[in-house]
Protein backbone atom coordinates (compact mmCIF):
# COMPACT_ATOMS: atom_id res chain seq x y z
CA UNK A 1 0.00 0.00 0.00
CA UNK A 2 2.75 2.43 0.98
CA UNK A 3 4.52 2.20 -2.37
CA UNK A 4 1.27 2.66 -4.33
CA UNK A 5 0.31 5.77 -2.35
CA UNK A 6 3.77 7.28 -2.74
CA UNK A 7 3.72 6.51 -6.45
CA UNK A 8 0.57 8.59 -6.83
CA UNK A 9 2.23 11.53 -5.04
CA UNK A 10 5.51 11.30 -6.94
CA UNK A 11 3.71 10.98 -10.26
CA UNK A 12 1.73 14.11 -9.42
CA UNK A 13 4.99 16.04 -8.94
CA UNK A 14 6.38 14.76 -12.24
CA UNK A 15 3.18 15.71 -14.05
CA UNK A 16 3.05 19.17 -12.42
CA UNK A 17 6.75 19.99 -12.47
CA UNK A 18 6.15 23.09 -14.60
CA UNK A 19 3.69 24.49 -12.05
CA UNK A 20 6.22 24.10 -9.23
CA UNK A 21 9.13 25.53 -11.24
CA UNK A 22 6.97 28.51 -12.21
CA UNK A 23 6.20 29.16 -8.53
CA UNK A 24 9.91 28.73 -7.68
CA UNK A 25 10.91 31.31 -10.31
CA UNK A 26 8.18 33.81 -9.46
CA UNK A 27 9.03 33.82 -5.76
CA UNK A 28 12.74 34.14 -6.62
CA UNK A 29 11.88 37.20 -8.70
CA UNK A 30 9.62 38.69 -6.02
CA UNK A 31 12.46 38.52 -3.44
CA UNK A 32 10.37 40.09 -0.69
CA UNK A 33 11.97 40.74 2.70
CA UNK A 34 10.51 39.54 5.99
CA UNK A 35 6.94 40.53 6.85
CA UNK A 36 6.59 42.12 3.42
CA UNK A 37 6.15 38.87 1.46
CA UNK A 38 2.63 39.74 0.33
CA UNK A 39 2.96 38.52 -3.27
CA UNK A 40 4.79 35.38 -2.16
CA UNK A 41 2.21 34.49 0.47
CA UNK A 42 -0.66 35.18 -1.91
CA UNK A 43 0.80 33.01 -4.68
CA UNK A 44 1.22 30.05 -2.34
CA UNK A 45 -2.10 30.47 -0.54
CA UNK A 46 -4.04 30.99 -3.79
CA UNK A 47 -2.49 27.87 -5.33
CA UNK A 48 -3.39 25.73 -2.33
CA UNK A 49 -6.89 27.17 -2.06
CA UNK A 50 -7.54 26.57 -5.75
CA UNK A 51 -6.57 22.93 -5.22
CA UNK A 52 -9.10 22.42 -2.43
CA UNK A 53 -7.21 23.36 0.73
CA UNK A 54 -8.98 25.41 3.37
CA UNK A 55 -6.79 28.50 3.76
CA UNK A 56 -6.65 30.92 6.69
CA UNK A 57 -4.67 34.06 5.85
CA UNK A 58 -3.00 36.72 7.95
CA UNK A 59 -2.54 34.38 10.92
CA UNK A 60 -0.75 35.53 14.11
CA UNK A 61 -1.03 39.17 13.06
CA UNK A 62 1.22 38.86 9.98
CA UNK A 63 -0.34 39.67 6.59
CA UNK A 64 1.75 37.16 4.62
CA UNK A 65 1.37 34.24 7.06
CA UNK A 66 -1.15 31.50 6.32
CA UNK A 67 -2.20 27.98 7.17
CA UNK A 68 -3.67 25.68 4.51
CA UNK A 69 -5.46 22.50 5.65
CA UNK A 70 -6.69 19.42 3.85
CA UNK A 71 -8.24 16.23 5.20
CA UNK A 72 -9.68 15.37 8.59
CA UNK A 73 -8.84 13.46 11.72
CA UNK A 74 -5.56 12.11 13.00
CA UNK A 75 -2.68 12.10 12.42
CA UNK A 76 -2.00 15.75 11.59
CA UNK A 77 1.26 16.32 9.73
CA UNK A 78 2.64 19.79 9.03
CA UNK A 79 4.83 21.10 6.23
CA UNK A 80 6.57 24.43 6.80
CA UNK A 81 7.32 26.92 4.04
CA UNK A 82 9.53 29.98 4.58
CA UNK A 83 8.87 33.05 2.48
CA UNK A 84 11.43 35.81 2.96
CA UNK A 85 14.41 37.04 0.97
CA UNK A 86 17.41 39.03 2.25
CA UNK A 87 18.03 42.76 1.79
CA UNK A 88 20.90 43.78 -0.48
CA UNK A 89 21.34 40.39 -2.20
CA UNK A 90 19.65 41.04 -5.52
CA UNK A 91 21.46 38.98 -8.15
CA UNK A 92 20.99 37.93 -11.76
CA UNK A 93 21.15 34.25 -12.73
CA UNK A 94 24.77 34.58 -13.81
CA UNK A 95 28.00 33.15 -12.29
CA UNK A 96 29.43 36.57 -11.46
CA UNK A 97 28.20 39.32 -9.18
CA UNK A 98 25.64 41.50 -10.93
CA UNK A 99 22.52 42.75 -9.14
CA UNK A 100 19.17 42.33 -10.81
CA UNK A 101 18.00 45.46 -8.96
CA UNK A 102 20.72 47.69 -7.51
CA UNK A 103 20.40 47.57 -3.72
CA UNK A 104 17.43 45.21 -3.94
CA UNK A 105 16.68 42.03 -2.05
CA UNK A 106 17.54 38.52 -3.18
CA UNK A 107 17.03 34.90 -2.15
CA UNK A 108 20.51 34.36 -0.77
CA UNK A 109 19.18 31.73 1.66
CA UNK A 110 16.95 29.91 -0.79
CA UNK A 111 13.61 30.41 0.90
CA UNK A 112 11.86 30.34 -2.46
CA UNK A 113 12.90 26.68 -2.60
CA UNK A 114 11.84 26.19 1.02
CA UNK A 115 8.38 27.56 0.23
CA UNK A 116 7.81 25.60 -2.96
CA UNK A 117 8.98 22.30 -1.46
CA UNK A 118 6.19 22.68 1.12
CA UNK A 119 3.75 23.64 -1.63
CA UNK A 120 4.75 20.73 -3.87
CA UNK A 121 4.77 18.27 -0.99
CA UNK A 122 1.34 19.37 0.21
CA UNK A 123 -0.28 19.26 -3.24
CA UNK A 124 1.22 15.85 -3.97
CA UNK A 125 0.11 14.32 -0.66
CA UNK A 126 -3.36 15.72 -1.24
CA UNK A 127 -3.45 13.99 -4.63
CA UNK A 128 -2.62 10.72 -2.88
CA UNK A 129 -5.27 11.33 -0.22
CA UNK A 130 -7.91 11.89 -2.89
CA UNK A 131 -7.23 8.35 -4.09
CA UNK A 132 -8.71 7.17 -0.79
CA UNK A 133 -5.65 5.17 0.15
CA UNK A 134 -4.56 7.35 3.06
CA UNK A 135 -6.31 9.41 5.69
CA UNK A 136 -5.53 12.10 8.20
CA UNK A 137 -4.88 15.82 7.95
CA UNK A 138 -2.10 17.77 6.31
CA UNK A 139 -1.28 21.39 7.01
CA UNK A 140 0.94 23.67 4.94
CA UNK A 141 2.26 26.67 6.90
CA UNK A 142 3.30 29.89 5.19
CA UNK A 143 5.92 31.26 7.59
CA UNK A 144 7.24 34.82 7.07
CA UNK A 145 10.37 36.52 8.35
CA UNK A 146 12.53 33.56 9.33
CA UNK A 147 15.64 35.66 8.71
CA UNK A 148 14.71 37.95 11.60
CA UNK A 149 13.25 35.02 13.59
CA UNK A 150 9.72 36.33 13.74
CA UNK A 151 7.23 34.21 11.80
CA UNK A 152 7.06 30.80 13.46
CA UNK A 153 7.69 31.98 17.02
CA UNK A 154 4.65 34.29 16.83
CA UNK A 155 2.64 31.54 15.11
CA UNK A 156 3.55 29.07 17.87
CA UNK A 157 2.67 31.56 20.60
CA UNK A 158 -0.71 32.23 19.01
CA UNK A 159 -1.57 28.54 18.65
CA UNK A 160 -1.29 28.21 14.88
CA UNK A 161 0.66 24.92 15.22
CA UNK A 162 -1.62 23.46 17.90
CA UNK A 163 -2.73 19.89 17.29
CA UNK A 164 0.02 19.00 14.82
CA UNK A 165 1.60 15.60 15.49
CA UNK A 166 4.84 16.15 13.56
CA UNK A 167 6.25 18.79 11.25
CA UNK A 168 8.77 18.82 8.38
CA UNK A 169 10.60 21.54 6.53
CA UNK A 170 13.11 21.67 3.70
CA UNK A 171 16.01 24.13 3.56
CA UNK A 172 18.07 24.47 0.38
CA UNK A 173 21.75 23.81 0.96
CA UNK A 174 24.92 22.42 -0.59
CA UNK A 175 24.43 18.78 0.45
CA UNK A 176 21.61 16.23 0.45
CA UNK A 177 21.03 15.24 4.06
CA UNK A 178 19.14 16.03 7.25
CA UNK A 179 21.21 17.82 9.88
CA UNK A 180 21.09 17.15 13.61
CA UNK A 181 22.81 20.32 14.89
CA UNK A 182 20.70 22.25 17.34
CA UNK A 183 21.55 25.85 16.46
CA UNK A 184 21.54 28.73 18.92
CA UNK A 185 18.75 30.32 20.90
CA UNK A 186 18.47 34.07 20.30
CA UNK A 187 17.00 37.42 21.33
CA UNK A 188 16.56 40.34 18.95
CA UNK A 189 16.17 43.87 20.31
CA UNK A 190 16.71 47.52 19.45
CA UNK A 191 18.19 50.21 21.74
CA UNK A 192 17.11 53.81 21.25
CA UNK A 193 19.20 56.48 22.99
CA UNK A 194 18.03 60.06 23.52
CA UNK A 195 20.35 63.01 24.10
CA UNK A 196 20.46 66.75 23.49
CA UNK A 197 21.32 68.45 20.18
CA UNK A 198 23.80 71.28 20.03
CA UNK A 199 26.30 72.86 17.66
CA UNK A 200 29.21 70.41 17.65
CA UNK A 201 31.75 73.22 17.27
CA UNK A 202 30.08 76.36 18.66
CA UNK A 203 28.49 74.93 21.81
CA UNK A 204 29.56 71.29 22.26
CA UNK A 205 29.35 71.59 26.04
CA UNK A 206 25.57 71.92 25.76
CA UNK A 207 25.13 68.72 23.75
CA UNK A 208 24.48 65.16 24.91
CA UNK A 209 25.44 62.71 22.18
CA UNK A 210 23.15 59.73 21.77
CA UNK A 211 25.73 58.31 19.36
CA UNK A 212 28.35 58.37 22.14
CA UNK A 213 26.04 56.22 24.25
CA UNK A 214 25.58 53.71 21.42
CA UNK A 215 29.31 53.53 20.81
CA UNK A 216 30.18 53.12 24.49
CA UNK A 217 27.57 50.40 24.81
CA UNK A 218 29.00 48.61 21.77
CA UNK A 219 32.54 48.81 23.17
CA UNK A 220 31.42 47.33 26.49
CA UNK A 221 29.61 44.50 24.72
CA UNK A 222 32.72 43.84 22.63
CA UNK A 223 34.71 43.39 25.84
CA UNK A 224 31.95 41.15 27.20
CA UNK A 225 32.46 38.73 24.29
CA UNK A 226 35.61 37.38 25.97
CA UNK A 227 33.56 36.21 28.94
CA UNK A 228 30.76 34.19 27.36
CA UNK A 229 30.73 30.58 26.17
CA UNK A 230 32.57 30.19 22.89
CA UNK A 231 29.44 29.09 20.99
CA UNK A 232 27.71 32.40 21.79
CA UNK A 233 27.33 35.06 19.13
CA UNK A 234 26.59 38.73 19.89
CA UNK A 235 26.37 41.13 16.97
CA UNK A 236 24.87 44.52 16.22
CA UNK A 237 24.43 47.29 13.70
CA UNK A 238 23.98 51.04 14.21
CA UNK A 239 20.77 51.85 12.37
CA UNK A 240 20.82 55.58 13.12
CA UNK A 241 23.95 57.42 14.19
CA UNK A 242 22.97 61.01 13.54
CA UNK A 243 23.08 63.18 10.45
CA UNK A 244 25.38 66.20 9.97
CA UNK A 245 28.73 66.11 11.84
CA UNK A 246 28.21 69.66 13.13
CA UNK A 247 25.12 68.65 15.11
CA UNK A 248 25.54 66.61 18.29
CA UNK A 249 23.28 63.58 17.60
CA UNK A 250 20.22 63.76 19.85
CA UNK A 251 19.03 60.31 18.77
CA UNK A 252 20.79 57.06 17.93
CA UNK A 253 19.60 53.48 17.53
CA UNK A 254 21.28 50.07 17.45
CA UNK A 255 19.93 46.60 16.66
CA UNK A 256 21.31 43.60 18.57
CA UNK A 257 21.19 39.82 18.21
CA UNK A 258 22.22 37.78 21.25
CA UNK A 259 22.72 34.06 20.58
CA UNK A 260 23.80 31.12 22.76
CA UNK A 261 23.38 27.32 22.69
CA UNK A 262 20.71 27.28 25.42
CA UNK A 263 17.74 29.56 26.06
CA UNK A 264 18.73 30.26 29.67
CA UNK A 265 22.19 31.48 28.54
CA UNK A 266 20.56 33.95 26.16
CA UNK A 267 18.47 35.25 29.06
CA UNK A 268 21.61 35.70 31.19
CA UNK A 269 23.54 37.56 28.49
CA UNK A 270 20.53 39.69 27.62
CA UNK A 271 20.27 40.88 31.23
CA UNK A 272 23.98 41.79 31.22
CA UNK A 273 23.54 43.80 28.04
CA UNK A 274 20.57 45.65 29.51
CA UNK A 275 22.84 46.72 32.39
CA UNK A 276 25.48 47.86 29.89
CA UNK A 277 22.88 50.09 28.24
CA UNK A 278 22.09 51.59 31.66
CA UNK A 279 25.80 52.21 32.19
CA UNK A 280 26.04 54.03 28.85
CA UNK A 281 23.36 56.43 30.06
CA UNK A 282 25.34 57.09 33.23
CA UNK A 283 28.51 57.84 31.28
CA UNK A 284 26.95 60.10 28.68
CA UNK A 285 23.84 61.56 30.31
CA UNK A 286 21.37 60.05 27.86
CA UNK A 287 18.18 58.11 28.43
CA UNK A 288 17.17 55.06 26.44
CA UNK A 289 14.39 52.66 25.55
CA UNK A 290 14.63 48.97 24.72
CA UNK A 291 12.36 47.49 22.08
CA UNK A 292 12.29 43.69 22.29
CA UNK A 293 11.52 42.33 18.81
CA UNK A 294 11.60 38.57 19.11
CA UNK A 295 13.35 35.58 20.63
CA UNK A 296 13.70 31.88 19.85
CA UNK A 297 14.85 28.68 21.51
CA UNK A 298 17.74 26.45 20.56
CA UNK A 299 16.74 23.71 18.15
CA UNK A 300 15.74 20.13 18.96
CA UNK A 301 16.49 17.85 16.02
CA UNK A 302 14.54 14.60 15.62
CA UNK A 303 16.71 11.70 14.45
CA UNK A 304 13.74 9.48 13.57
CA UNK A 305 12.43 12.11 11.15
CA UNK A 306 15.93 12.87 9.88
CA UNK A 307 16.52 9.21 9.04
CA UNK A 308 13.09 9.05 7.40
CA UNK A 309 13.82 11.95 5.04
CA UNK A 310 17.26 10.60 4.12
CA UNK A 311 15.76 7.18 3.41
CA UNK A 312 13.25 8.83 1.07
CA UNK A 313 16.09 10.68 -0.68
CA UNK A 314 17.76 7.35 -1.40
CA UNK A 315 14.54 5.77 -2.63
CA UNK A 316 13.91 8.66 -5.02
CA UNK A 317 17.52 9.29 -6.07
CA UNK A 318 19.41 12.58 -6.09
CA UNK A 319 19.36 14.79 -9.20
CA UNK A 320 22.09 14.58 -11.81
CA UNK A 321 23.43 17.64 -13.62
CA UNK A 322 23.87 18.62 -17.24
CA UNK A 323 27.13 19.83 -18.77
CA UNK A 324 25.71 23.34 -18.77
CA UNK A 325 24.81 23.19 -15.07
CA UNK A 326 28.22 21.81 -14.14
CA UNK A 327 29.91 24.53 -16.19
CA UNK A 328 27.81 27.23 -14.46
CA UNK A 329 28.74 25.82 -11.05
CA UNK A 330 32.42 25.65 -11.97
CA UNK A 331 32.44 29.28 -13.13
CA UNK A 332 30.57 30.39 -10.01
CA UNK A 333 33.07 28.55 -7.80
CA UNK A 334 35.84 30.82 -9.11
CA UNK A 335 34.39 33.59 -6.93
CA UNK A 336 35.19 31.59 -3.77
CA UNK A 337 38.88 31.33 -2.74
CA UNK A 338 40.03 27.77 -2.09
CA UNK A 339 41.11 28.67 1.44
CA UNK A 340 37.60 29.91 2.15
CA UNK A 341 36.06 26.76 0.68
CA UNK A 342 38.31 24.54 2.80
CA UNK A 343 37.21 26.29 5.98
CA UNK A 344 33.55 26.16 4.93
CA UNK A 345 33.72 22.41 4.30
CA UNK A 346 35.44 21.83 7.62
CA UNK A 347 32.93 23.92 9.57
CA UNK A 348 30.07 22.17 7.82
CA UNK A 349 31.14 18.83 9.35
CA UNK A 350 30.63 16.98 6.05
CA UNK A 351 32.07 13.49 6.63
CA UNK A 352 34.21 13.44 3.46
CA UNK A 353 35.06 17.15 3.42
CA UNK A 354 38.69 16.55 2.43
CA UNK A 355 37.59 14.83 -0.78
CA UNK A 356 35.30 17.65 -1.91
CA UNK A 357 37.72 20.49 -2.64
CA UNK A 358 37.36 20.03 -6.40
CA UNK A 359 33.62 19.27 -6.33
CA UNK A 360 31.14 22.04 -7.07
CA UNK A 361 27.75 20.26 -7.07
CA UNK A 362 27.64 17.39 -4.60
CA UNK A 363 25.20 14.67 -5.67
CA UNK A 364 25.89 12.36 -2.70
CA UNK A 365 23.27 11.61 -0.05
CA UNK A 366 24.57 11.65 3.53
CA UNK A 367 23.33 9.99 6.69
CA UNK A 368 22.11 12.50 9.30
CA UNK A 369 25.07 14.02 11.15
CA UNK A 370 26.04 16.80 13.56
CA UNK A 371 24.21 15.51 16.63
CA UNK A 372 27.35 15.79 18.76
CA UNK A 373 27.71 19.54 18.12
CA UNK A 374 26.48 21.89 20.81
CA UNK A 375 24.67 24.89 19.43
CA UNK A 376 25.83 26.40 16.17
CA UNK A 377 26.40 29.83 14.72
CA UNK A 378 22.91 30.38 13.36
CA UNK A 379 19.43 30.38 14.82
CA UNK A 380 16.01 29.50 13.43
CA UNK A 381 12.44 29.96 14.54
CA UNK A 382 11.91 26.33 13.50
CA UNK A 383 13.27 25.67 17.00
CA UNK A 384 10.09 26.91 18.66
CA UNK A 385 8.05 24.51 16.55
CA UNK A 386 10.46 21.72 17.56
CA UNK A 387 9.92 22.45 21.27
CA UNK A 388 6.23 21.67 20.75
CA UNK A 389 6.24 18.59 18.49
CA UNK A 390 8.64 16.30 16.60
CA UNK A 391 10.14 18.54 13.91
CA UNK A 392 12.91 18.18 11.36
CA UNK A 393 14.40 20.06 8.41
CA UNK A 394 16.21 18.32 5.57
CA UNK A 395 18.47 19.78 2.90
CA UNK A 396 18.85 19.31 -0.85
CA UNK A 397 21.51 20.77 -3.13
CA UNK A 398 20.66 24.23 -4.46
CA UNK A 399 24.07 25.89 -3.84
CA UNK A 400 27.64 25.08 -4.77
CA UNK A 401 29.96 23.66 -2.15
CA UNK A 402 31.80 26.31 -0.15
CA UNK A 403 29.51 29.25 -0.93
CA UNK A 404 28.82 31.42 2.11
CA UNK A 405 25.38 31.51 3.65
CA UNK A 406 23.38 34.58 2.69
CA UNK A 407 25.45 35.25 -0.42
CA UNK A 408 24.93 36.45 -3.97
CA UNK A 409 26.35 33.12 -5.11
CA UNK A 410 23.44 31.32 -3.44
CA UNK A 411 20.91 33.70 -4.96
CA UNK A 412 22.39 33.14 -8.42
CA UNK A 413 22.65 29.34 -8.22
CA UNK A 414 19.25 28.71 -6.66
CA UNK A 415 17.58 30.79 -9.36
CA UNK A 416 18.78 28.48 -12.14
CA UNK A 417 17.80 24.96 -13.17
CA UNK A 418 20.11 23.73 -10.39
CA UNK A 419 17.68 25.29 -7.94
CA UNK A 420 14.72 23.84 -9.85
CA UNK A 421 16.12 20.33 -9.44
CA UNK A 422 16.65 20.94 -5.72
CA UNK A 423 13.03 22.04 -5.26
CA UNK A 424 11.51 19.18 -7.27
CA UNK A 425 13.67 16.64 -5.41
CA UNK A 426 12.71 18.22 -2.07
CA UNK A 427 9.01 18.20 -2.98
CA UNK A 428 9.23 14.46 -3.62
CA UNK A 429 11.12 13.80 -0.39
CA UNK A 430 8.59 15.90 1.52
CA UNK A 431 5.62 14.08 0.00
CA UNK A 432 7.06 10.59 0.50
CA UNK A 433 8.05 11.33 4.12
CA UNK A 434 4.65 12.81 5.01
CA UNK A 435 2.85 9.81 3.50
CA UNK A 436 4.93 7.44 5.65
CA UNK A 437 3.99 9.45 8.74
CA UNK A 438 0.32 9.31 7.75
CA UNK A 439 0.15 5.56 7.13
CA UNK A 440 2.71 4.18 9.57
CA UNK A 441 1.54 4.94 13.12
CA UNK A 442 4.51 3.10 14.61
CA UNK A 443 6.92 5.46 12.80
CA UNK A 444 5.11 8.55 14.05
CA UNK A 445 5.12 7.12 17.56
CA UNK A 446 8.90 6.60 17.40
CA UNK A 447 9.33 10.27 16.47
CA UNK A 448 7.07 11.29 19.35
CA UNK A 449 8.90 9.06 21.82
CA UNK A 450 12.23 10.62 20.84
CA UNK A 451 10.74 14.11 21.22
CA UNK A 452 9.35 13.30 24.67
CA UNK A 453 12.73 11.99 25.78
CA UNK A 454 14.47 15.19 24.64
CA UNK A 455 11.87 17.32 26.39
CA UNK A 456 12.43 15.66 29.76
CA UNK A 457 13.36 18.41 32.20
CA UNK A 458 12.33 21.08 29.69
CA UNK A 459 9.13 23.11 29.60
CA UNK A 460 8.36 25.29 26.63
CA UNK A 461 7.74 28.93 27.45
CA UNK A 462 7.38 31.40 24.63
CA UNK A 463 10.18 33.98 24.69
CA UNK A 464 7.60 36.54 23.57
CA UNK A 465 5.53 38.62 25.97
CA UNK A 466 1.83 37.80 25.60
CA UNK A 467 1.00 41.28 24.32
CA UNK A 468 3.97 41.64 21.92
CA UNK A 469 2.90 42.18 18.32
CA UNK A 470 4.94 41.18 15.26
CA UNK A 471 7.40 43.99 14.39
CA UNK A 472 5.82 44.78 11.02
CA UNK A 473 7.93 47.95 10.74
CA UNK A 474 11.31 46.35 11.51
CA UNK A 475 12.55 46.55 7.93
CA UNK A 476 10.88 49.76 6.79
CA UNK A 477 14.25 51.11 5.67
CA UNK A 478 14.51 48.25 3.17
Amino acid sequence: MSSNVKKIALNWIDENEKLLIKAHDEIWEYSEVGLQELKTGKLLADTLEKDGFKVERGVAGMPSAFIATYGSGKPVIGMMGELDALPGLSQKKVPYKEPLVEGGAGHGCGHHGYAVAALGGALAVKAAMVSGKTRGTIKCFGCPAEETLVGKVFMVRDGVFNGVDACLGHHPGSINSSGLRSGNAMNSMKFEFFGQPSHAAGSPEQGISALDAVQLMNIAVDFMREHVVQEARIHYVIEDGGHEPNVVPPYSRSWYYVRAPERDLVDQYYKRILKIADAADLMVGTTHKVRFLTGVHNGLANKVLAELTVAKMREIGAPTYSKEELAFAKELSKSIPREQKKVALSRGLIPDADDLMDVDLNSKIYDPFGEQVRGGGGSSDVADVAWNMPTQQFSTVAFILGSPGHSWQNAACSGTSIGHKSTIFASKVMAASVIDLLIKPELLQEAKDEWKKKMQGRVYKSPLPADLKPPLDQLERQ
